[in-house]
């Protein structure tokens, strides 16, 4: 019998991160040459081969190839964590989002959904089986914060809310900067920004995800060596060094040192 991996959040939270992308072989040389991952490739290809991104030997990520008539190539998506994908489903269209992909379920693993909330940001749902989500967190090389720019900051607070169950505090609760913070069993997940004054008209809600990194700005040379792009440069936060950069295709993210909070 396969040993099955602890998840390493709490029902509700982000649990996985995968990319879409229209070269996966070349994605994968990227983020293995700046991560230090390891790339296994495997599935059923009728149901699309899947590259798992690990490190250390413990899923990080997945990788798959932009399916002929997806327009949505070259962008990571953040799953949430269920334990069931289509109650979450339901209640997501409930509380006036989009089911924009029904539950399928992937023999073995688990069973996968993506929906949209009401200011358009689209997240997956990932109910486990066999695969309980990323391994590793909070260290360099893995995911450590998630959070969604959102065209409609309230409806998007009351959405998270009703479907999975959050409790948000603001941050900061200014014209300049709105920004909350979600908790699932008295645990920080994820972030909500208001974004309707600060982004440009034209640009979407969506969700973005930051790996961490030793040292940012080492990383953003090694971004720009590898073939990607910085984005935005640098800069100190309360939170660590964060700089936005994208892969060779385009896929967007974050990369940030941490900085333990008291």
């Amino acid at each position: 019998m396969l040993d099955v991996p602890e998840p390493t959040t709490p029902i509700g939270a982000p649990c996985w991160i995968d990319l879409i992308s229209s070269e996966p072989a070349r994605a994968a040389a990227f983020y293995t040459a700046l991560f230090g991952w390891t790339a296994d490739t495997g599935g059923d290809p009728e149901l699309g081969e899947y590259t798992m991104l690990r490190k250390d030997e413990k899923a990080i990520a997945g990788l798959s190839a932009q399916q002929e008539g997806n327009p949505y190539g070259n962008v990571w998506t953040v799953y949430m964590s269920t334990p069931d994908a289509a109650a979450s489903a339901d209640k997501a269209a409930a509380a006036g989002g989009t089911v924009l992909l029904p539950p399928v379920r992937v023999p073995g693993m688990g069973t996968l959904a993506m929906i949209g909330d009401p200011a358009g940001a689209v997240a997956g749902l990932w109910q486990a089986e066999q695969h309980r989500g990323f391994e590793l967190a909070d260290e360099p090389g893995t995911p450590v914060w998630f959070e969604t720019m959102s065209r409609n900051y309230s409806a998007a607070l009351q959405f998270y809310t009703e479907v999975f169950g959050w409790n948000c505090t603001p941050l900061s609760d200014t014209e300049e900067f709105r920004y909350s913070q979600a908790r699932v069993d008295d645990r920080v997940v994820a972030g909500v920004m208001d974004t309707d004054r600060v982004f440009p008209d034209g640009v979407p809600s969506f969700w973005q995800l930051y790996l961490g990194v030793a040292d940012t700005d080492a990383a953003c040379e090694r971004v720009v060596a590898l073939g990607g792009q910085v984005l935005r440069p640098a800069e100190d936060s309360p939170f660590g060094r964060l700089a936005h950069v994208a892969d060779p295709m385009g896929a967007t993210f974050r990369i940030t040192t941490l900085v333990e909070q008291s």
